[in-house]
């Protein structure tokens, strides 16, 4: 049993300031998006007009969050425990005390997400390894001090970066990295990459900086930063491949790739095991993402009855990160009467339906699975069998509900 143990906190409040490419800065007051949570009747839930924006009142109190995790252990003693929150955990002010509590000493506990920013000395993380922690989510950005300091806003990054060693040599850590064109990618991501190989990180996960709505930004605050043109999709594809390449640890993107996994969509590339799908005996128009659509489009070619489905990508990078907006920008002479949307689509179905309905034409909307796939924030920590064993449970859902529900 693994339990959560939840501080809260709120970006750029509770993790020393925003970082210049966070995609929390310069959030705006923006209306209930509607979302699987929603009553069918009403668009807006606590997730969608809430958590979406991380809105915590603050870091809670340690009493409240052992309180939580008791509760959440039932009597019984967890395999491991994960603290996390909203905020930056070396931000948090009862970290350690929290950690010796939930460890017990013999509990192994993970950090959700740190940036170290909040370490005020070196042998922070040494303390936390002592009181349990064995594995840990750590943002480096950067290994340069100089471009932490600038573009992190880390004061201290030298602490920052010592306790990273420490984490790196007695833990399991994985890294991560937004990575910024003309920043902290070409030399500057080799160097971090050395540098973190030479800790023992166990792996890297480099984001792509998204700075546009249609990339993912839809809580009215783009662009984060002006001036700065992400990576293409296939250009950070590149990225990702070249980098893994040139080093030993595990190396994965976000939205993609995983070189080692073939994630996202690792079934693509296995058509012996797309032929032991269930057959489509009903066919469904599936609205996704830009990233998704020719992916799934390999998946669905290479399926028994697969012709049946029309995979329509709107302009939209991220699946589970689709609005109202994007649906009106789709060919409604190419949506079949029955459509599957991502399960997490930030729109209420009312609402799709009427977008999807201005022709005249009454269609079905239905909520396909949560996740199809994995990206590389996942991904990372998984081996190739165990990625597709979730696809093929996935698509074995999704089959289900098209010859369920098709035409």
């Amino acid at each position: 049993m693994d339990v959560l143990a939840d501080v809260g906190g709120r970006p750029g409040l509770d993790c020393k300031g925003f970082c210049s490419y966070c995609y929390f800065k310069g959030v705006k007051k923006v209306p209930p998006f509607g979302c699987k949570n929603c009553m069918p009747f009403k668009k807006g839930c606590d997730y969608c007009a809430r958590a979406i924006m991380e809105g915590y009142p603050g870091f809670k109190p340690m009493n409240d969050v052992l309180f939580e995790v008791a509760q959440r252990c039932m009597g019984s003693m967890p395999d491991k425990v994960t603290i996390s929150g909203g905020g930056d955990l070396s931000c948090y002010p009862d970290l350690l005390p929290l950690a010796k509590m939930v460890g017990q000493g013999i509990v192994p506990i993970s950090l959700g997400y740190t940036s170290g920013k909040g370490f005020k000395d070196k042998d922070d993380a040494t303390k936390l390894i002592d009181a349990g922690v064995n594995e840990v989510s750590f943002t480096v950005f950067s290994t340069n001090p100089e471009l932490r300091r600038k573009y992190m806003g880390d004061k201290h990054p030298e602490v920052a970066l010592e306790n990273l060693k420490a984490f790196c040599h007695s833990c399991e850590v994985y890294c991560a990295a937004v990575i910024i064109p003309g920043v902290n990618d070409g030399q500057e991501l080799e160097k971090t990459c050395n540098d973190l190989e030479e800790m023992g990180a166990r792996g890297l996960i480099l984001m792509r900086f998204a700075n546009r709505r249609d990339q993912g930004l839809i809580l009215g605050n783009e662009p984060i930063m002006p001036g700065i043109i992400p990576h293409t999709i296939e250009e950070f594809r590149d990225l990702v491949t070249h980098t893994a390449e040139q080093h030993r640890f595990r190396v994965t993107g976000t939205p993609l790739w995983d070189p080692v996994t073939g994630a996202p969509f690792a079934l693509s590339r296995h058509p012996d095991i797309i032929s032991r799908l269930p057959p489509l005996r009903r066919g469904a128009s599936i609205i996704t993402s830009r990233v998704a659509a020719p992916l799934l489009k390999g998946i669905f070619s290479q399926m028994v009855g697969g012709e049946k489905v029309s995979v329509l990508p709107v302009e939209k990078d991220i699946g589970c990160l689709i609005t109202i907006e994007d649906f009106s920008g789709l060919d409604l002479d190419q949506v079949m009467g029955t459509v599957i949307i991502p399960g997490r689509t930030m729109a209420h179905e009312k609402e799709i339906k009427s977008v999807l309905s201005k022709d005249g034409r009454e269609r079905m909307i239905i909520r396909g699975p949560d996740t199809l796939t994995v990206d590389g924030e996942m991904s990372i920590s998984m081996n190739a069998e165990e990625v597709i064993e979730l696809e093929v449970e996935a698509f074995g859902e999704l089959i289900e509900a098209i010859n369920a529900m098709g035409i």
